[in-house]
């Protein structure tokens, strides 16, 4: 029975054709697996991840291989960006048994959910230290059926160990000495030849853009503190937009390096880095390097839907054969004449979110097309990605909705986005669904989505645990303090604020500790501790002032008509209250923590 021709995720459909009898994540497969007394083998993995692909065709394909899987294991194939949650959960329990932790992430449960070994790509043959696929599917069915009790022992006591690991939170925000300390740690890590981060004393690769690190160390009010935290992300910036990690061809960066220069890249390219990039070169002043991010967006990645597809693959059919990075690495009139690498082309709701937000920013700045893209994206993801009763779905395939329920990062990122987008566009309808969404995951039991999280991790107790980190993208909690943050920087009320920093103060000390893996919390924390400047414009688009509000370091851009500010304030948004054009001339406010300085309609006196 093939169980994944018609799933939502392109990464399932590519697997249905395997001989191995995948079942896709849910409670069906731990309910067979109990029947048969047989332990689980989950397989997570993503469409445009390369080793992925490899252990596809080296194991999954083979029919010996999987003979073995389908009469000892039941097997699950899980599309981790599909189901972030239960990516996030089995990575914690992977931890236990490799530091080396990745895609593809091979984990054996008990069909209670009990994860009792794990590890990554295994090969198909042994490659010392690594043993063979083979190998270890032998080792865990001897395991299994000749040490039931050493098996279940060790799924018991890494359960109750994760459970145990989330700490408390901090008593109170951080301080900003606190938050400059951790800027400058980051800093010293700067490879001060080649620009980004140094993953070790030996500058260890592969090197990432780090987007969440960057965009704090731009956060103005880190500038008098540590007056080079802003030169560290134009720094790396400039080495990666001269670097190979740069198509300059069709725009956009790769997903990483591996070397320290910036060359040899992985060449997938991901929505969520070049959205970050967009919102790091603009508040870099470098407009090209937004522009050229922002193209490939739109251009590449966005669908005819209006959708943004979540990534390039890094592969290609050249001459027959599928080639990794080869059409990358040819010149324009060359490209054309090939079949492109194949986009993963699943909405998700809240990686959406993020292009929304730096392309709203980005269509004020530089070109208006990227305006109307990021209003095009918004109507599409509000279409196809929420469901009947208002709740949010974490992915839509060919405007099909995936079942998977939508995570903190899903609400958090789309309401950033139309946030972003309501600022840019002056229409309030957006604000007030960013809002809607953000009191959806606020209840008297804290903060997480409708329906507490993954039905079946919450049946195993296999909630993620402990403090998740911003990688490629802000973490759930992150992105979501950030929405919070930004609508009440618009005046909506003091209990976003206070979900803000509710959730600042739940990650402080381990972002504190390690500040370069959690960029995204900090840069919340900053403007929690900072009073917001906050611009307003009322009046026409186009004039001279509010072309130079746009540009300013501020928490709060807005350009309103004056119809629209009477809209906004009517909606609650009390930043608006009592704003008008004066003497019909087009009026800017500027504000600091809700508090205005005569308004003025001469854009040197902003300036």
């Amino acid at each position: 029975m093939n169980r994944l021709a018609n799933a939502s995720s392109p990464y399932l459909r590519a697997h249905a054709d395997n001989p191995v009898a995948w079942f896709p994540w849910g409670a069906e497969a731990f309910a067979l697996a109990a029947e048969r007394d047989v332990p689980v083998m989950v397989s997570i993995g993503y469409s445009t991840c390369h080793w992925c692909h490899v252990m596809a065709r080296e194991s999954f394909q083979d029919a010996e291989t999987a003979g073995i899987l389908n009469e000892g294991f039941v097997s699950i194939k899980v599309d981790r960006e599909e189901h972030p949650d239960v990516d996030a959960a089995y990575l914690d329990a992977a931890s236990a048994f490799t530091p080396h932790l990745g895609w593809p992430l091979t984990v054996f449960a008990s069909p209670e959910g009990r994860v009792f070994y794990a590890g990554t790509y295994f090969p198909p043959t042994p490659r010392a230290p690594q043993p063979s696929f083979r190998q270890v599917l032998a080792a865990v069915r001897e395991a299994w059926t000749e040490r039931r009790a050493e098996v279940d022992a060790t799924g018991s006591s890494l359960r109750d160990a994760l459970a145990a690991a989330a700490g408390d939170p901090a008593d109170a925000l951080p301080s900003l000495d606190a938050l400059a300390t951790a800027a400058r740690a980051v800093a010293a890590r700067e490879d001060r030849e080649y620009g980004g981060f140094a993953a070790g004393p030996a500058f260890e690769t592969p090197k990432f853009p780090n987007t969440p690190v960057l965009r704090f160390l731009q956060h103005p009010a880190l500038a008098a503190p540590v007056p080079d935290a802003a030169a560290v992300a134009s720094r790396a910036l400039a080495a990666m937009t001269g670097s190979d990690l740069h198509d300059a061809v069709e725009g956009g960066f790769f997903r990483y390096a591996t070397r320290r220069d910036w060359s040899v890249p992985h060449f997938e390219r991901m929505l969520t880095d070049n959205a970050g990039l967009v919102e790091i070169a603009l508040a870099a002043g470098d407009e090209a390097a937004a522009t050229d991010a922002a193209r490939f967006l739109v251009d590449v990645l966005q669908l005819p839907t209006g959708g943004i597809a979540a990534a390039q693959d890094s592969e290609s059919v050249i001459d027959g054969a599928r080639n990794e990075g080869g059409y990358y690495r040819l010149p324009a009139e060359e490209r054309a004449r090939l079949e492109p690498p194949a986009l993963d082309a699943k909405v998700v709701t809240g990686w959406n979110g993020h292009a929304i937000a730096a392309l709203a920013v980005a269509g004020t700045r530089t070109d208006p097309r990227f305006l109307e893209a990021a209003r095009w994206a918004a109507d599409a993801v509000i279409e196809s990605n929420v469901a009947d009763d208002g709740t949010l779905r974490r992915a839509s395939l060919d405007e099909v909705r995936s079942a998977a329920p939508a995570t903190l990062e899903d609400y958090g990122g789309l309401a950033r986005g139309l946030v972003a987008l309501a600022r840019a566009t002056g229409e309030v309808a957006y604000a007030e669904r960013a809002r809607a969404l953000v009191d959806q995951c606020l209840g008297d039991d804290g903060i997480h989505p409708p329906g507490g999280g993954d039905a079946v991790l919450v049946a195993q107790g296999m909630q993620p645990h402990g403090i998740p980190t911003d990688g490629a993208s802000p973490s759930g909690p992150s992105v979501f303090a950030a929405a919070a943050l930004d609508l009440w920087r618009l005046g909506a009320g003091e209990r976003y604020r206070q979900a803000a920093d509710t959730l600042v103060r739940a990650a402080a000390d381990v972002a504190l500790s390690s500040p370069l893996a959690h960029g995204a919390i900090l840069e919340v924390a900053v403007g929690l501790i900072t009073a917001p400047r906050q611009v307003v414009v009322v009046g026409e688009a186009d004039a001279e002032i509010a072309d130079a509000a746009r540009r300013l370091a501020a928490d709060v851009i807005a350009v309103v008509s004056p119809a629209q500010a009477r809209a906004f304030a009517a909606a609650g948004f009390e930043l608006f209250e009592g704003k008008v054009a004066q003497g019909g001339e087009a009026t800017a406010y500027d504000c600091r923590a809700f508090t205005c300085a005569l308004p003025t309609t001469d854009a040197a006196l902003l300036a």
